[in-house]
């Protein structure tokens, strides 16, 4: 597909290709050196979440923590994907289908790639009434970001977290207490 070329699955469903330059929502760092701050930045946050997820699955924590983390894990690294590999293995697709290890080369260097989004679901696509302060009488579409299986992934994580907070974290807080109970009555070896 060309950037901005869609298909129309049903009339809330649209494949919808378009390419994220930054984060959530299309904020980005400007120049290159954002670009590479970024990238570097989400590398480091994939560790950190990869450390604590692997921390946590040989504490035999809280399985709904486990899955949590994995899906934001998983949708973490499909995003890395993007912005390390697809500016180097694809050409540009302005105006034109990307070719896939193009001879002179890809859109982008290493670390700048941008992350494909191609999902999006105008589910209501309304005026708002005019009695509504500041916005009444505009056009509104309830859902309009376009999105990535990977954001997917996080977003559900996330959700999955909040909606099960207190049984997740206060089994956490729960195996801690009860660790350092068992490490104060152990006696002390030397």
């Amino acid at each position: 597909m060309m950037l901005g070329q869609e298909h129309h699955i049903a009339d809330w469903f649209i494949i919808h290709f378009t390419e994220n330059n930054g984060m959530a929502f299309g904020f980005e760092f400007e120049g290159e050196f954002g670009k590479l701050s970024l990238t570097l930045f989400r590398i480091a946050a994939l560790i950190a979440i990869g450390f604590y997820l692997f921390r946590s699955a040989r504490k035999n924590s809280n399985p709904k923590l486990i899955t949590a983390l994995s899906f934001v894990f998983a949708g973490a690294m499909g995003n890395i994907i993007d912005c390390v590999f697809y500016g180097k293995i694809f050409s540009s697709s302005q105006y034109q289908i990307a070719s896939l290890f193009p001879a002179e080369g890809g859109y982008a260097s290493w670390l700048h790639g941008k992350v494909v989004d191609m999902f999006y679901f105008p589910i209501i696509q309304t005026t708002l009434p005019g009695w509504i302060p500041f916005w009444g009488g505009e056009y509104f579409v309830f859902f309009r970001p376009v999105f990535n299986l990977a954001d997917a992934s996080i977003s559900i994580g996330v959700a999955f977290m909040l909606l099960f907070q207190k049984q997740i974290f206060h089994h956490e807080k729960g195996e801690e207490q009860k660790k350092s109970v068992t490490d104060a009555a152990a006696p002390e070896q030397h």
